[in-house]
């Protein structure tokens, strides 16, 4: 089993462990190395940029979606991306404990999705847990959303939220912490 594959199953890493030094960090310098390129390619030459992103995504970048520069994917290995997903500028993904993303979702600018947290106890040691933003979800700007969330099918979170638990199918979440409002 890979590193990623123990902390996908709930393994807390140290950060200087051999193992994890050497697999997630040498996924986050290919990362790095991708996005940068990418945020480097001239914002209209749109051929150019999917084929970097087809790179970063090893190869699965599937049809329709277009993630738009720039931003910042520490682990791409850990992303699945359905059918026409769409994200603005200034994505951020720590996604070593994995995240998906199925068929239709938007993204605004500046959302975060971040699968990872120290323990408190020690601050050296990681623990994941992943992200799911089911079909048709639809994400708002500048919202965060935590280790562990799933937002459900046609769901919305409001802009400048903070998403600390689930969202259910087709309702409607805004806030810090976030908090349903209504039933779509």
């Amino acid at each position: 089993m890979s590193v990623f594959d123990d902390l996908r199953n709930g393994k807390s890493y140290d950060i200087r462990n051999e193992d994890y030094l050497r697999e997630a960090h040498g996924e986050m310098k290919r990362c790095r190395n991708l996005c940068w390129r990418i945020t480097q390619t001239n914002p209209d030459d749109r051929d150019s940029i999917i084929t970097l992103e087809r790179e970063l995504f090893c190869g699965a970048l599937p049809e329709g979606t277009f993630i738009t520069p720039p931003f910042q994917i520490d682990c791409a290995c850990c992303v699945r991306l359905g059918k026409n997903v769409f994200a603005n500028h200034g994505l951020t993904m720590m996604s070593i404990g994995t995240i998906i993303i199925d068929d239709g979702v938007m993204l605004g600018p500046e959302v975060g999705l971040f699968t990872v947290n120290h323990e408190p106890q020690n601050i050296r040691t990681i623990m994941t847990k992943s992200i799911h933003l089911k079909r048709n979800a639809w994400i708002g700007a500048r919202v965060s959303i935590l280790p562990g969330v799933t937002v459900g099918e046609n769901a919305i979170v409001g802009t400048g939220s903070v998403v600390t638990h689930d969202v259910p199918d087709n309702c409607m979440a805004v806030g810090v912490p976030a908090r349903i409002v209504k039933e779509i």
